[in-house]
């Protein structure tokens, strides 16, 4: 059973109220909390380290699997290895996060490798969002050809410590979309970094990261996309600074073959003036038509 503030965490980062439906495995201070598994997909403990396997077999279709994370305890440090093998022609929804509310005056620290093969033609959408305190999450992605697959990383309280390592390799005709969006504040520091490779033809990449920065804290996005064959590669930064905060944006591409097309976009500004006076003629406060901006900027 789990307390309260567990039950409030799963709320914030996997927007679970409640037991949800189809496969999910959560874990909750370092104990699996509950599982359950489908006809399609099945999910197993490792025996050699902490983690677990999903395994989502071929042809599944409108299926999803949670798989949350909430630490409660004081100085509760974990690592963990999730190994998800997606199976040839199939179409689900995998949603991940961790919440951590330490009230200690220990660091609670999740870290986590997620590694993804993904087989023909199979389909995926990945959505994570990160709670509290310390998160070192690193993800590689194995995509097979024709293979789809969309991240959706999501950090908009912030937390005190990240740094994200996304590693993704595509075959032929496979595609990645990853949509990042990261608010830091207070003097939080916040590291993204993905690198793509772009191994077959026809294969393609399209990372976007869209970021605020308040106060004292400070973000890096550094994504490199590497093209070895003829492939189409997208990378682009769009960040609002506040305050004292710091931004360093880093943009890479290299070319290995003459048809690979690939472009990269960085922007860092402050909120325009004229934006905020105009929210404050329709009644708004200063803060609240900051507020306004920097959600419909993140949403």
């Amino acid at each position: 059973m789990m307390d309260e503030i567990q039950k409030r965490l799963l709320a914030e980062v996997a927007d679970l109220h409640g037991v949800p439906e189809g496969a999910y495995n959560i874990r909750a201070n370092g104990q699996m909390a509950a599982r359950n598994t489908t006809a399609n997909i099945d999910i197993v403990s490792k025996t050699d380290v902490s983690g677990i396997d999903i395994y989502i077999k071929p042809g599944t279709v409108n299926e999803s699997v949670h798989i949350p994370v909430v630490l409660s305890q004081s100085g509760m440090k974990e690592m963990v290895y999730n190994d998800f093998h997606i199976g040839e022609g199939s179409d689900v929804v995998i949603v991940a996060g961790c919440g951590i509310d330490n009230c200690g005056d220990q660091d609670a620290e999740h870290d986590g490798i997620h590694r993804f093969f993904i087989e023909k033609n199979a389909k995926v959408k990945y959505v994570e969002k990160q709670g509290k305190r310390i998160l070192n999450p690193g993800t590689e992605v194995y995509m097979e050809e024709g293979s789809y697959m969309e991240m959706e990383m999501v950090q908009i309280k912030g937390v005190d410590s990240t740094e994200r390592d996304t590693k993704a390799e595509l075959a032929a005709g496979a595609k990645l979309v990853v949509r990042e969006r990261l608010m830091t504040h207070g003097d939080q520091h916040a590291v993204s970094g993905y690198s793509v490779s772009l191994n077959g033809e026809g294969a393609s990449a399209d990372v976007i990261s869209r970021s605020v920065a308040k106060d004292t804290s400070y973000q890096k996005f550094d994504s490199r996309i590497i093209g070895n064959a003829p492939c189409s590669g997208h990378t682009e930064c769009d960040a609002i600074i506040m305050d004292k905060a710091r931004i360093l944006a880093i943009p890479q591409l290299e070319a290995n073959d003459l048809d690979a097309a690939l472009i990269h976009e960085a922007a860092i500004g402050k909120i325009a003036g004229e934006q905020i006076i105009k929210l404050m003629t329709l009644g708004l406060t200063e803060e609240e038509a900051e507020e306004q901006i920097v959600n419909g900027f993140l949403r």
